[in-house]
């Protein structure tokens, strides 16, 4: 008896000690089987990110200006008009581009504005240009190869309800993923030496639907010519956008064959395999050129 009772709390021992070790095991089959990749491209979630930057910058306390006293003989309310406050001061030259922005629409020339909206990598904020691959990585299984450069710069052209033209140029010497290895990998597949740049050119008119000053949500297709290593194909960019405030906001996306640009699969010491196409994902915000 007193034998079987001495063995009870060993037994429960064991079982304890099992069951911390198949939690731990789960946790770390999570930890390395979870694909933490950078989100897709979302224009809400874009469109956020100005709207927050509205918020802080009305926000953001401005000191008043010292008050100037009147002498008493020159003081006469029925001539005097109040001193602005320093709320409406600030408040002037947002009010003044809301008011140019009406009364000239959309229309004009929009030019990458890469100070709206800071770039990061993880948080997919800001402007970039980048690329997402699925992988089979050895111990670890599927995820997904993001790669993202913020040295982007281009303009747009609108006329009336239409998109009359677009460019747009990514430096891909900055492209970064979670992985220097995979970093490096990827210049060479580029070819980023001798190529260092990635073009769009739009080819065909872009239809903006009625009423495109409006602010609401805008999707549509880019048409137009995508240029990688020298290399020229013509692509069909899906497309979403919104004017917020003094900011047209795109996000678009489109799916390519590495092979059709000459750009071989990278390869890592650390990736089993890799698709050979992958989607082209981009994120821009354009500001009226000056």
């Amino acid at each position: 008896m007193l034998q079987r009772i001495k063995r009870r709390p060993i037994l429960w021992s064991v079982v304890a000690v099992a069951l911390v070790l198949l939690v731990l095991l789960a946790i770390g089959l999570w930890w390395w089987l979870r694909d933490d990749a950078p989100a897709r491209v979302n224009l809400g979630a874009a469109v956020s990110t100005v709207e927050e930057d509205l918020v802080e910058a009305t926000e953001t306390p401005t000191a008043a200006p010292t008050a100037i006293p009147t002498p008493p003989e020159a003081a006469d309310d029925s001539t005097t008009e109040p001193t602005p406050t320093a709320a409406q001061t600030a408040a002037e030259p947002e009010a003044q581009l809301t008011e140019d922005i009406d009364a000239q629409g959309v229309d004009g020339k929009w030019v990458i504005d890469t100070s709206v909206a800071g770039f990061d990598y993880d948080e997919s904020t800001g402007t970039f240009v980048g690329f997402r691959v699925e992988e089979e990585l050895a111990s670890i299984g599927s995820t997904t190869a993001v790669g993202r450069t913020p040295l982007v710069s281009g303009s747009i052209t609108i006329d009336g309800e239409t998109v009359t033209s677009v460019t747009v140029e990514a430096d891909m010497t900055g492209v970064i993923t979670d992985d220097s290895r995979r970093d490096r990998a990827i210049q060479s597949a580029l070819s980023t030496r001798n190529f260092p740049t990635a073009v769009f050119s739009l080819t065909e008119p872009i239809d903006l639907g009625d009423d495109p000053g409006s602010g609401d949500p805008i999707t549509t297709t880019a048409v137009g010519e995508l240029t990688v290593k020298d290399i020229t194909r013509i692509v069909e960019i899906a497309l979403e956008a919104q004017l917020v405030d003094d900011t047209v906001v795109v996000v678009g996306s489109t799916e390519v064959v590495f092979a059709d640009y000459d750009v071989s699969v990278p390869q890592v010491p650390i990736v089993l395999s890799a698709e050979d196409h992958g989607t082209v994902e981009l994120q821009l915000f354009f500001t009226r050129s000056p």
